[in-house]
């Protein structure tokens, strides 16, 4: 990746670096206390994350540089160490700090969903598969395992692909399943290209899954189509 990217502030004084130097009116922090994390905009919340800056470059310009960067807050999230490689101003440890929010998120809604039947909570597992899935830039297939009460047992990465074709093994998916002593599960893909309607290989999947898991008696909840800001659910559609 391109490793000159930055944004020049206007002339004059040296802006200040760190986000403790700005007046307190125009605190992220502050902002954040008063009115919730809602009220902040994507390029506020990594300066909270960031904390500063560089001389010349300060912490909001840094920020919006890494959005710059990436086109989204959700690609920048979804990003890899040597995504960030060549930055000004982002060293090993910012890069850390940055990879383990997304991770306190995923984690976080893991437990979410270990606390309900994931059938009660639909919503949950949702965001949960498009904070996992939804931004990456080829085909991956996730099963969500769970036991008789519905509850998840464990999240996988069942296979991966390229940007337009995935590779998936049902008989790979059962035997996990019976490894598992999973009574149903969930499963899921991307559609890197952000349209969720499944294609003609997608129904085929899901049939083929649904008649190989009901032969030992596992059931197969959903399967979801992930993209960035929509989902489609087979199950919702009538199994389609």
């Amino acid at each position: 990746m391109s490793s000159d990217l930055t944004i020049e502030g206007p002339p004059g004084p040296a802006a200040p670096s760190r986000c403790s130097d700005w007046p307190s009116r125009d605190m992220p922090r502050e902002r954040l206390l008063e009115a919730g994390p809602g009220a902040l905009s994507d390029t506020e919340l990594i300066v909270l994350v960031l904390g500063s800056g560089l001389p010349g470059q300060n912490v909001f310009e840094l920020a919006r540089a890494l959005l710059a960067r990436f086109g989204s807050l959700r690609a920048m999230l979804d990003g890899t160490p040597a995504d960030f490689d060549g930055l000004r101003g982002i060293g090993p440890a910012k890069t850390a700090q940055l990879l383990a929010i997304v991770e306190m998120a995923r984690r976080g809604l893991a437990e979410k969903m270990r606390e309900r039947p994931l059938i009660d909570s639909p919503g949950a597992v949702e965001d949960y598969l498009r904070l996992l899935i939804g931004a990456r830039p080829y085909e991956v297939f996730v099963c969500l395992f769970m036991d008789a009460r519905h509850r998840l047992i464990r999240s996988e990465e069942s296979s991966r692909g390229s940007l337009t074709r995935i590779a998936v093994y049902p008989r790979e998916i059962v035997r996990r399943a019976l490894t598992l002593n999973a009574a149903s599960l969930i499963v899921a893909h991307n559609h890197p290209s952000g349209a969720v309607k499944p294609s003609a290989s997608d129904r085929r999947l899901t049939r083929v899954l649904r008649e190989t898991l009901a032969l030992v008696d596992v059931q197969l909840i959903d399967h979801l189509v992930i993209g960035v800001h929509e989902t489609f659910s087979f199950a919702r559609a009538g199994w389609a």
